[in-house]
């Protein structure tokens, strides 16, 4: 891998993904929070679900401590560790108004502070909402980088170090979704689709999979911005 076929991957991936966004439904700052925190152990699907019927009801700090916590999680209850992440949301809430006026921080020290934000839940924050240069590495992207030996690594933070250094400047800011989405639909997990892959002939993998043994790639890949409301 060099830079050169670094540049060309994410050349071909924003041709096959041109409209790079998260898959969670959301309309603010503090929307995508609390959708991203819904999201861990969670899928997308199931939390646009829950999320859908939440935020007509209480989309701002204000409204989701009116709930209470007991509300909350009727809202909340079809998804995974619900009862967790509902005492979360209420004490991250709590604390944008106490300390933030409300207001979803801008900064990474700030968001972890939060309640059920660690550092992945922070990087999307940044990224998404605030269009800040970050990459959030979930189980997609780690087994994308590892794969095609894009930015190897033995763990997330090393992962995401070496896309930070290695991810040509104009892509970076799109280099998660894009990364995201390709290991959601395309370089999946148990047999990845590489006869209809884009970035075969530069991926790096050594055991891909034959052709004739893989489906076309969902429409959905190619405008995933149809599921957004950002």
């Amino acid at each position: 891998m060099n830079a050169d076929k670094r540049r060309r991957i994410f050349e071909l991936l924003a041709e096959a993904i041109p409209h790079p966004t998260t898959e969670l439904r959301y309309a603010t700052p503090f929307e995508l929070l609390i959708a991203v925190v819904l999201s861990a152990q969670a899928t997308d699907k199931g939390v646009n679900k829950a999320t859908d019927k939440l935020f007509p009801a209480a989309n701002t700090p204000e409204a989701i401590l009116a709930l209470g916590e007991e509300g909350l999680k009727e809202y909340i209850k079809s998804i995974n560790l619900y009862h967790g992440k509902a005492r979360n949301i209420i004490a991250l809430s709590r604390i944008l108004l106490e300390k933030h006026g409300g207001v979803v921080p801008r900064t990474r020290e700030e968001l972890e502070a939060l309640p059920g934000v660690g550092r992945k839940t922070a990087n999307v924050i940044l990224n998404t909402a605030f269009g800040e240069h970050t990459i959030a590495v979930d189980t997609h992207i780690f087994r994308v980088a590892n794969r095609t030996r894009l930015a190897p690594g033995k763990n997330v933070r090393e992962v995401e170090r070496k896309l930070e250094k290695t991810t040509p400047k104009e892509f970076i800011k799109n280099a998660h979704h894009l990364l995201i989405l390709h290991g959601r639909y395309t370089c999946v997990a148990r047999k990845p689709k590489c006869p209809v892959c884009p970035i075969a002939d530069l991926c790096e993998y050594p055991d891909k999979t034959p052709p004739g043994q893989v489906q076309q790639p969902p429409a959905a890949l190619l405008d995933s911005s149809s599921k957004t409301n950002a």
